[in-house]
C-alpha cells in the first residue's frame, strides 16, 4: 500500500497545528513518514500529552507519608498498613461514549481496570460518574441506556463490584455526555509493578488479545471538539471483551508472581505507540519493534494502523529472557496471545519495522518529552452575583421536597445501580445508594471507603470555591461512614482550553482543588484531564470530578447503621441558609443563580475530625449537600423506613446548601454525649428534629413517607425505564 503524501490537510486531520508540525521537522530534520506522523499525532494530542494542563497539574499536592506512588504511572498507590496498598485511578471515556454509548462506556471500564491490575493489584471496586443532557433531549434516553448497559455489561462480566457513583442531568451536556470510570485494587507493597523498562536487549512482549482496526485514532478524536461530522468518528471507538480482560488479568497476576516481569504497561490511548514510548522513556532506553510479529485479527494491516490501533485487552511487557518459556506457558494456558515483538536498545531510538521497511525511526526521549506545552491565556473567572433572596417566594417544605425527589437529579438511582453487580467477591459492606461505598479488605479487619463527587453548577459560578467543594464533599462522604480520607484521584472535564474563559475555569478549579487537598490531607495521586468537551462551540459545565478513598482500621468505627424510631436528628456544622446555586432554586424556580456556597476548609477539617472521633456514638450519618437538610433527612428516613419530623419550616434552614455539615441520627444518651463533646471541641451542633412515626413533617407540613418513597424510587425508572 502506498502511503499518502504529507499535506497541510493531512497534518490538520491528525490534530497537529502548523507550528507543531514545524517543530516535528526541527526534531527529525526531515519530512516524517505517514506512520511517523501518526505516532507524533498520538503522542502529542491533548489526551496523551496534557499539553494545555501540565503547567497547572504540577501545582497540585501529590505527596504524603501514605503515598507510595503519585501521578505519572498507570494508577496511584497509597499505603493502608500491614504491607498492603490500595491502587486507584479515575479516567474519562467521554467522546467515545457519546458516539457509541455501549462500547464507549464498556471500554472505559476495561481501560481503568487494566490501569489497576497492570500495577500488580487485583481490582476490588469500581465507580462511575455520569453526566447527561436534559432528560427531554432526543439523544439522552439512548445515551443513558447505552452507557449504563455498557458499564454493567463489562464490569459484571469481569467480576468487580460497583461501590458507588453519581448521575446528573443538565442541558450543558446535551452534545457531550461525560463517562468517568474509577477502579481500585489491592496489592502487596513489595509486589508492585511499574512501567519503566530496564536492561538492554530485553525482549518486548505483546500480551492479550489480537490487534484490529478498531479505535485507530481514538486518542486524537478524544482531543477534538465535536461538530456535524460526529457520526464519521464511530470507527474510532474501541470494542471490548470483558471475558478476555478477565483472562488477561489472571494471566498477568500469575505471570507477575513468577518474577518474569521487568516492566509492564497497559495498551490504552494510542495503543502500541504510547505504551512502547512510555516504557522506553521512563527507563532511559530505546525500543525496536517488528510489526510482523504483532498478533493481528484483520488481514493486511498497515504499520500506521497497528501503531495507532486501540484494540482492547492488550498489554506490553519487558520480560526477563530466561523466563520466556515459563511466561509463554502462562499465557497459552489462559488462551491469550504471547508474542515477542521487539527489544530494548541502548540508543535513544524508537525504531518500527514492518516487512523489510523501516516505518518509523524517531528519537524516543524527544518524542516523549518534547510534546508542546502551552501556557494558554486565561481570564480570571468572575464569580456569580449574590442571590437576591427577597425574590424567592417561600414554598411549602414538603412540596419543595416532592420537587427534588421527583427530579432525575435527586431521586433514587437504584434503576442505574441495580444493573451493576455490587456484591461480587462478597466483600461489599455497603452498596450504592447511601453515600460512600465500603469494601472489606479480605482477610483483615480493615474496610476501604470509596466516593466520587463534584457539583458542576458550583464550579461554573465560582471555579475556585467549586473546586474546593468537590474535594470537601468527597472528604465528608468518607468521614460520614467513619473513614479517614487517604488520597484522591481527579477527572478534570472541561471545554475548549483555547478559549480564555474555559481555561480560566480550569485554572480556578485547580487552585481550589489544590487548596482543599492540602488542607484536608487528600493528595492527588492519579487522574485524567479531558478537554475539548464541546459541540458546535457549546461547552459542558466545568466538571472536575474527585474520586476519593478512605480507610477504617476497626469495623467498630464504621458508621453503617440506620435511623430508627425515637432517634434524635442532629446537625453538625453551621447553617446560614445559603440558597445560591441550590437544588431547590433550580428545581422549583428554574433558576441557576447566586454565588456558590463558600467552603471553610478549617471548619471542614474540624467537623470531620469530630465525626470520626465520636463515630461510636453515631448510629447513622450523612453529609449535607444538594438539597440541604430537607433532602438528607428524607433520604436517611426513607432508607430506614421511619418517619422524620424537622422543627423548622424556613427555606434556608431546610434547603440551604451550606458546606461542612453532617446530619446524625442517634439515641438520646448519645446525643447528650455528642453535645458535650462538640462544646469542648468548638464544633457547632444543634438538634433539628426527630425520627419517628410514618410521616415526613417539616415545620408542620407533612405527607406520608410511603407516598414520598414511591415518588423517590419510581421517578428515574418512569423517565428512562
Amino acid at each position: 500500500m502506498e502511503e499518502p503524501a504529507i499535506t497541510p490537510e493531512l497534518i490538520e486531520a491528525h490534530g497537529l497545528k502548523p507550528d507543531e508540525y514545524d517543530r516535528i521537522l526541527q526534531i527529525i530534520g526531515r519530512e516524517p513518514s505517514f506512520t511517523e506522523l501518526g505516532i507524533f499525532s498520538a503522542m502529542w494530542n491533548e489526551h496523551c500529552s496534557y499539553k494545555s494542563s501540565k503547567k497547572w497539574l504540577r501545582t497540585l499536592p501529590t505527596d504524603g507519608p501514605q503515598v507510595i506512588c503519585g501521578p505519572g504511572e498507570n494508577a496511584g498507590i497509597v499505603d493502608i498498613g500491614d504491607g498492603q496498598a490500595v491502587v486507584f485511578k479515575m479516567e474519562s471515556h467521554n467522546h467515545p461514549s457519546y458516539i457509541e454509548p455501549y462500547q464507549g462506556a464498556a471500554t472505559g471500564v476495561g481501560g481503568i481496570l487494566r490501569d489497576v491490575f497492570t500495577m500488580g493489584a487485583r481490582p476490588i471496586a469500581s465507580m462511575n460518574s455520569l453526566s447527561f443532557g436534559e432528560p427531554a433531549h432526543p439523544k439522552t434516553r439512548q445515551l443513558v441506556h447505552g452507557v449504563v448497559e455498557g458499564i454493567g455489561g463489562y464490569g459484571n462480566c469481569f467480576g468487580v463490584p460497583c461501590a458507588g457513583g453519581e448521575v446528573r442531568f443538565d442541558p450543558a451536556y446535551n452534545g457531550n455526555c461525560l463517562v468517568n470510570a474509577f477502579a481500585a485494587g489491592l496489592a502487596d507493597t513489595d509486589k508492585i509493578f511499574y512501567s519503566a523498562a530496564s536492561g538492554v536487549g530485553m525482549p518486548v512482549v505483546y500480551l492479550g488479545a489480537k490487534t484490529g482496526r478498531d479505535g485507530v485514532g481514538g486518542a486524537t478524536m478524544a482531543s477534538a471538539e465535536f461538530d456535524e461530522s460526529i457520526e464519521e468518528k464511530r470507527p474510532t471507538v474501541q470494542v471490548g471483551d470483558p471475558f478476555t480482560e478477565k483472562r488477561l488479568m489472571e494471566a498477568c497476576l500469575e505471570l507477575m508472581a513468577t518474577g518474569a516481569v521487568i516492566s509492564i504497561q497497559d495498551m490504552g490511548a494510542a495503543g502500541l505507540t504510547c505504551s512502547a514510548v512510555e516504557m522506553g522513556d521512563k527507563g532511559g532506553l530505546g525500543i525496536k519493534l517488528n510489526l510482523d510479529k504483532v498478533p493481528q485479527r484483520e488481514a493486511h494491516m498497515t504499520a500506521y494502523e497497528m501503531m495507532l490501533s486501540e484494540s482492547q485487552e492488550r498489554m506490553l511487557m519487558v520480560l526477563r529472557p530466561e523466563k520466556e518459556a515459563e511466561a509463554r506457558a502462562v499465557f497459552e494456558k489462559w488462551d491469550l496471545d504471547f508474542a515477542i515483538v521487539g527489544e530494548t536498545i541502548a540508543e535513544d531510538r524508537f525504531l518500527v519495522l514492518h516487512g523489510n521497511d523501516v516505518k518509523a525511526d524517531l528519537p524516543l526521549a524527544t518524542l516523549s518529552g518534547s510534546a508542546p506545552e502551552y501556557d494558554r491565556p486565561w481570564n480570571e473567572p468572575v464569580p456569580a452575583e449574590a442571590l437576591d433572596t427577597s425574590s424567592i417566594t417561600a414554598v411549602d417544605p414538603v412540596d419543595g421536597l416532592r420537587a427534588l425527589i421527583s427530579s432525575p437529579n435527586y431521586c433514587s438511582r437504584e434503576w442505574v445501580y441495580e444493573q451493576y453487580d455490587t456484591m461480587v467477591m462478597a466483600d461489599s459492606a455497603r452498596t450504592p445508594g447511601l453515600g460512600a461505598g465500603l469494601i472489606r479488605v479480605h482477610g483483615t479487619e480493615k474496610l476501604l471507603a470509596f466516593t466520587s463527587d463534584v457539583t458542576p453548577r458550583y464550579v461554573k459560578a465560582d471555579p475556585v470555591e467549586g473546586g474546593k467543594q468537590a474535594v470537601a464533599e468527597a472528604y465528608r462522604n468518607l468521614t460520614a461512614v467513619g473513614a479517614t480520607p487517604l488520597a484522591s484521584t481527579d477527572n478534570l472535564n472541561f471545554g475548549n482550553p483555547e478559549k480564555p474563559e474555559i481555561m480560566g475555569q480550569f485554572v480556578g478549579a485547580i487552585r481550589g482543588i489544590g487548596e482543599a487537598c492540602s488542607s484536608l490531607d487528600m493528595p492527588i495521586v492519579s487522574g485524567n484531564v479531558s478537554l475539548y468537551n464541546e459541540t458546535d462551540g457549546t461547552a459542558i459545565l466545568p466538571t472536575p470530578t474527585i474520586g476519593a478513598v478512605g480507610l477504617i482500621h476497626d469495623p467498630e468505627d464504621a458508621i453503617t447503621g440506620m435511623a430508627r424510631e425515637g432517634h434524635v436528628a442532629i446537625v453538625v456544622g453551621e447553617t446560614q441558609g445559603h440558597l445560591g446555586q441550590s437544588a431547590i432554586l433550580a428545581e422549583v424556580f428554574n433558576r441557576v443563580e447566586g454565588t456558590a456556597p463558600p467552603v471553610d476548609l478549617e471548619a471542614e477539617k474540624r467537623n470531620g475530625d469530630f465525626i470520626r472521633a465520636n463515630a461510636r456514638l453515631i448510629r447513622a450519618c450523612t453529609d449535607l449537600s444538594d438539597g440541604g437538610l430537607a433532602l438528607a433527612a428524607f433520604e436517611m428516613a426513607e432508607a430506614a423506613g421511619v418517619g422524620v419530623n424537622l422543627d423548622s419550616a424556613d427555606m434556608g434552614q431546610l434547603f440551604g446548601e451550606d458546606q461542612g455539615r453532617y446530619l446524625i441520627a442517634c439515641n438520646f444518651d448519645a446525643a447528650e454525649a455528642l453535645m458535650a463533646a462538640a462544646g469542648k471541641a468548638g464544633v457547632p451542633i444543634q438538634t433539628v428534629g426527630r425520627f419517628a412515626g410514618s410521616d415526613v413533617s417539616y415545620g408542620g407540613s407533612s405527607a406520608p413517607l410511603s407516598e414520598l418513597s414511591e415518588i423517590y424510587r419510581s421517578s428515574f425508572g418512569a423517565q428512562f425505564g
